[in-house]
């Protein structure tokens, strides 16, 4: 099948943490024998901080700049494709192609929305009766989200989608993968994540609270936007880390913490890409506390949970190498049995080829 996508940018993660998740579900899906071209605009300066300096042989790529570039896109996706989807946060134009995708529902493609921030959206559509995106759901003939379990889908449903799933980001094994001589970790704990209004907060408390309770620690940051971020002596800045250097990082420090946005924790089921990065690596995690964890990793055993930062503080603190480099070890073990990209396909495919409306 052809699938057109409208999305943010699938060959640069600058300010664009969903990159990786286009990237592992698309490859996957391409091995599935489907046709890609990925849609996106030329915004927010990503063009010029390209981490993929070509474009992917899963894909086409087609950038766009202009209103006119948008419309002619859309037509000629709904002409050429079997499938038509826009995804959430593209950046620019949103509202725009929300509506046209939706309006070209009922012809000869079909037409998705893939939320990847679905507890943000949500929680939008409910604070404004007026939101016009509340008029689209109903005519896409699936709804998809980066994740968000059971109460995403109940939310959906009452907006009116026809049927909604999560597809939850993944591992991919060729890129996520143990180091082959790894040697002494250079850090006790590292976080990687753009600064974010919604996360700033939980970042003061699991990281940066937690680095100056243990102050023997060695505690590494990674990620765009921290620059002028006042940080206790014992924390490292690395700035922004590429995709293709997120495997050694991760596999660098004897600990890796992740920490979730505010809404997906509200709303829990919405794991972190960066977790499933790192399991593939076999880095051992310690992640805040969420509803659904245990859907994903096994607490105690194949990570490690805390509920603020002096909990992060003590499990650095308590945790020996040879106990950190065993919860590593399950952690990838759980993650290649369970949360692959090519699983995570597997399903998308189902759906893609049943008839409109039909669940798994």
């Amino acid at each position: 099948m052809h699938l057109t996508f409208f999305g943010s940018s699938l060959v640069s993660c600058y300010w664009n943490g969903a990159a990786t998740y286009y990237r592992g579900l698309l490859g996957a899906l391409a091995e599935r024998g489907h046709r890609i071209t990925f849609c996106e605009p030329d915004a927010y300066d990503r063009q010029a901080h390209r981490d993929l300096l070509e474009d992917p042989s899963y894909a086409r790529v087609i950038v766009y700049r202009s209103e006119a570039e948008r419309n002619r896109l859309i037509a000629q996706a709904f002409a050429e494709s079997d499938w038509v989807i826009k995804c959430s946060g593209v950046g620019v134009w949103d509202a725009e192609l929300e509506r046209a995708v939706a309006e070209g529902s009922g012809g000869d493609a079909l037409t998705a929305f893939w939320d990847v921030d679905a507890p943000a959206t949500l929680a939008r559509l409910t604070a404004d009766a007026s939101d016009p995106f509340r008029a689209c759901i109903p005519a896409y003939d699936h709804v998809f989200t980066y994740g968000g379990g059971p109460g995403v889908v109940a939310a959906y449903e009452h907006f009116g989608a026809r049927a909604c799933t999560p597809v939850y980001n993944g591992v991919d094994p060729a890129e996520h993968r143990p180091l082959n001589a790894p040697g002494e970790p250079a850090w006790d704990l590292l976080f990687m994540g753009n600064r974010l209004p919604d996360r700033e907060a939980r970042v003061d408390e699991f990281f940066l609270r937690a680095a100056q309770l243990y102050q023997e620690g060695r505690f590494a940051l990674g990620g765009q936007g921290w620059e002028d971020k006042s940080m206790p002596p014992n924390v490292a800045r690395l700035g922004h880390v590429p995709t293709a250097q997120h495997n050694r990082v991760n596999a660098s420090a004897r600990l890796v913490l992740n920490i979730h946005r505010e809404s997906m924790v509200t709303n829990g089921w919405s794991p972190a890409t960066r977790m499933f990065e790192a399991a593939g690596a076999a880095a051992p995690q310690i992640t805040d506390a969420w509803e659904g964890i245990e859907d994903f990793f096994m607490p105690g055993t194949e990570i490690l949970v805390a509920r603020d930062g002096a909990d992060v503080a003590e499990l650095v603190r308590a945790t020996d190498t040879t106990t950190a480099r065993r919860i590593g070890e399950a952690g990838r073990r759980r993650a290649l049995a369970d949360h692959t990209y090519a699983q995570r396909a597997a399903l998308v495919d189902t759906i893609l080829r049943e008839p409109v409306g039909s669940t798994v």
